[in-house]
């Protein structure tokens, strides 16, 4: 008989951990392969965690309620035969890459000697391009192309590498390791830019003192992390909003038309957004260089068209869920994939693969009665679409008679992209392509 430590698995990227909600299994269990060991919830998704292996459950090493990082091990099982840990886990790296193979071409995955699982955010892509990239051992410490890369940016010496502590995994020396190094070093020498902002962020802080009346209430896990997000991407990306009103009266008079059918005959809501994303996906067609991401100094333009869909849930957190390959789906296919990601994700039923690879975001402020607004991007992306209410308004019509005035159907589209990269020309441009479609849409447009 031998143990075997079960481990957080990856869970997708951005992901570092979890919090264990619920044990499925009791320790003296018998437990099969692929069986449910224990429930649990991230900042994005919740999921469950079967075992790779048959065995018996000996040991839990973690509680309900107790967080667990990826790749830490959760329980013990004892299984059959003399097969070790190393082996075994070595078995599911091998079973893991080839799963990796399949990723899209712009994620990089570090595969650590030692078989340790772990997950890295899209933020520490060092090279789009490369399938995988191998973790670097210099006397018995691993660094990652990440920190390498980090390290010769501030020039940091390889003897100076060595004297910092690493947190993570077996010592390794992470992202936060060596970025709170440079912060501290900063500070101790000249301030940089950089820093003096996040000085003067928590200067300028105000402290607010409740009095007894007032109802304190502590933000959960991904309220923080949304915030977290929201203030990066502001400090990230310089935003410019450019607005456009459109004429959207062929769509809603499509609609009212062919709700009633689309409904009997697929069992599914026909909203606008299949509409708005359909104009979207044009347009990046017309405009590539608004579907692309930033990396240090060089930009990648995405292959895929991939469209996240912030989704308001019911505790009032956001979630963004990918329609992935929109390009590639007709009016009818999005019509069913946005349903589809929206009702999971307001029944907590998305999967980690349904929040990643986004290359665009859209936002329906006009769900929530709002006119207009100016969207945060939607990191590593750099441009978010807004659209406000559809609303009735007297307007100037042209006909060959001359003008005249009509009650027509408008809506605002509320476009902040990221002025490292997209200027104010290819930024309203882009806008005003998504108007032209929308108010060009055939009201004869089968679905």
């Amino acid at each position: 008989m031998a143990e075997f430590k079960l481990t957080l698995p990856p869970m997708g990227e951005g992901v570092m951990e979890a919090t264990i909600t619920g044990w499925v299994k009791n320790e003296g269990d018998h437990i099969n392969e692929d069986d449910i060991i224990i429930e649990i919830a991230t900042d994005k998704v919740d999921s469950d965690v079967p075992s790779p292996v048959s065995g018996k459950l000996i040991k839990k090493l973690k509680s309900a309620n107790e967080i667990c990082k990826i790749g830490e091990a959760f329980a013990i099982l004892e299984i059959e035969g003399e097969k070790t840990q190393e082996e075994t886990s070595n078995s599911s790296v091998k079973e893991e890459k080839s799963v990796i193979k399949n990723v899209e071409e712009q994620e990089v995955i570090s595969t650590l000697e030692k078989p340790l699982q772990t997950s890295y955010s899209q933020e520490e892509i060092t090279s789009p391009i490369k399938e995988k990239e191998e973790i670097i051992s210099t006397k018995d410490k691993f660094y990652s192309p990440l920190v390498k890369s980090i390290c010769k940016e501030e020039n940091i010496s390889q003897a100076e590498l060595e004297t910092i502590q690493g947190t993570g995994l077996g010592g390794r020396i992470t992202k936060e390791d060596i970025l709170s190094y440079i912060k501290n070093r900063t500070l101790n020498n000249v301030t940089s830019p950089i820093t003096e902002i996040q000085q003067s962020k928590t200067i300028n802080t105000p402290v607010t003192i409740s009095s007894g009346s007032d109802e304190v209430i502590e933000m959960d896990r991904m309220r923080k992390l949304i915030a977290e997000h929201m203030i990066a991407s502001k400090q990230t990306s310089p935003h410019v909003t450019s607005f456009v009103e459109a004429d959207v009266t062929n769509i809603v008079l499509w609609r009212n038309k062919n709700k009633d059918i689309f409904f009997k005959k697929e069992g599914e809501k026909l909203t606008f957004m299949p509409i708005f994303v359909q104009a979207i996906v044009k347009a990046i067609k017309d405009f590539p260089m608004i579907n692309i991401s930033v990396n240090g100094n060089t930009i990648i333009k995405k292959k895929n068209i991939n469209i996240g869909m912030a989704t308001a849930l019911p505790s009032g957190n956001l979630i963004v869920p990918v329609i992935k390959n929109a390009d590639q789906l007709s009016l009818s296919g999005l019509a069913k994939t946005i349903n589809d990601l929206a009702n999971r994700a307001r029944n907590n039923k998305l999967k980690p693969e349904d929040i990643k690879g986004g290359t665009y975001t859209i936002t329906n402020l006009g769900s929530f009665g709002n006119i207009a607004g100016t969207p945060i991007i939607n990191q590593p992306e750099v441009a978010i679409m807004a659209v406000g209410a559809i609303i009735k308004k007297p307007a100037v019509i042209e006909t060959p008679q001359g003008d005249m005035i009509g009650i027509r159907h408008k809506m605002f589209l509320s476009h902040a992209y990221d002025h490292r990269v997209v200027d104010g020309a290819l930024g309203g441009m882009f806008v005003k392509r998504v108007c032209d479609y929308l108010e060009n849409f055939d009201i004869n447009t089968e679905i």
